[in-house]
């Protein structure tokens, strides 16, 4: 079983790239108690410090912002035009309820040219995200007494539980910050064998900006990401191509477009998998990054990195599933390599 309450606050309280304060006010209260010291670095990372025996340190990233969009326009009868912030499907917007986070939040709705209306040349395109508009209801006077140009934009779907499976915006990322509050709260008065840095990133979702803050500062000897990633285990799909699979365990990330894992790391944490019979797959994604490069790349005296991914579908879209055996497993395993990561043998691979 999952904490699902704290996963449904977790997944529902806004946080666009930039504008992450609402839910790092949440995740500070909510993670104080577990460890030893908390910071807010100056671009807006939550960095959850809990001390080790040693003076290794193992980073672990968890990004907290959510695919968004940023007001550019409101015009004379109160159309509210947007920027994307992180990547979309743009037919998925259709018709959507968003929330603008102005002076209050307002609720919008995602409009375009009515089918009724088009041409059969405009039928025949692919829609894009600049042919939406916000419409609020509201008169353009009336809604710029509220809203201003540079307000974030955030989804509004509701957090639900589906069979085996949970359902809602941005279980991208919130679903692996749901994880290590749940990893710290299991871990709270033990002692690790490593100084975690556990670090709710800022701005991934535009190009891991908070990631490669973090890490310079910190300059860890381990990384290890959560992040969801792709399942495509849908009708039509070809056994190659699913990447992973809902309800077949958590998965160890080998590689994507950004990083190939360090080799020892991989190994790690497939002996680590199997001596504590935890269900997992293996990640090879040809497209996408995540935090795991951050780590990688910008550690001053080399990290050696890797990935625990949460299978989720419908990645990028207005709703996203993700499965309660793999979240459970992907906290497990967590906890798990944390605890054995300074007894491994690092050189014998």
């Amino acid at each position: 079983m999952i904490n699902s309450e704290l996963l449904q606050k977790v997944t529902q309280i806004p946080g666009a790239p930039g504008f992450e304060h609402r839910i790092r006010d949440f995740i500070k209260s909510t993670v104080t108690p577990y460890v030893d010291d908390v910071q807010i670095d100056p671009l807006g990372n939550l960095i959850a410090i809990k001390k080790g025996n040693s003076d290794k340190k193992v980073m672990i990233t968890a990004h907290m912002d959510e695919i968004s969009f940023i007001v550019t326009h409101i015009d004379d009868d109160g159309f509210v035009r947007f920027h994307t912030l992180g990547g979309f499907d743009a037919k998925t917007l259709t018709a959507q309820r968003v929330i603008i986070h102005g002076k209050e939040d307002v609720i919008g709705v995602m409009g375009t040219k009515p089918i009724h209306v088009l041409t059969a040349e405009e039928r025949a395109k692919p829609i894009k995200t600049q042919d939406f508009f916000i419409d609020t209801g509201y008169s353009a006077d009336e809604i710029k007494k509220r809203i201003s140009v540079g307000n974030p934009i955030t989804r509004e779907r509701a957090y639900i539980e589906m069979g085996d499976t949970v359902n809602s915006k941005s279980i991208d990322n919130r679903v692996s910050v749901f994880i290590l509050l749940e990893a710290l709260r299991a871990m709270e008065g033990q002692e690790l064998p490593v100084d975690v840095y556990a670090v709710f990133t800022a701005q991934e979702e535009v190009g891991i900006r908070g990631a490669i803050a973090a890490t310079m500062g910190i300059n860890p000897d381990f990384g290890i990401n959560l992040d969801v990633t792709l399942a495509y285990d849908l009708p039509g799909a070809s056994a190659h191509e699913k990447v992973t699979q809902l309800g077949q365990g958590t998965a160890i990330k080998v590689m994507d477009a950004m990083t190939i894992c360090d080799y020892r790391m991989v190994q790690f944490m497939k002996e680590v998998a199997d001596k504590n019979d935890i269900d997992y797959q293996l990640e090879v994604l040809t497209a996408g990054g995540t935090d795991t490069a951050g780590m990688q790349r910008y550690s001053r005296s080399g990290c050696i990195a890797g990935g625990i991914s949460i299978p989720t579908r419908y990645l990028h879209q207005v709703i996203e599933m993700a499965h309660k055996k793999d979240i459970s497993g992907s906290i497990d395993l967590l906890i798990a390599c944390l605890k054995e990561i300074d007894n491994y043998n690092w050189n014998h691979i």
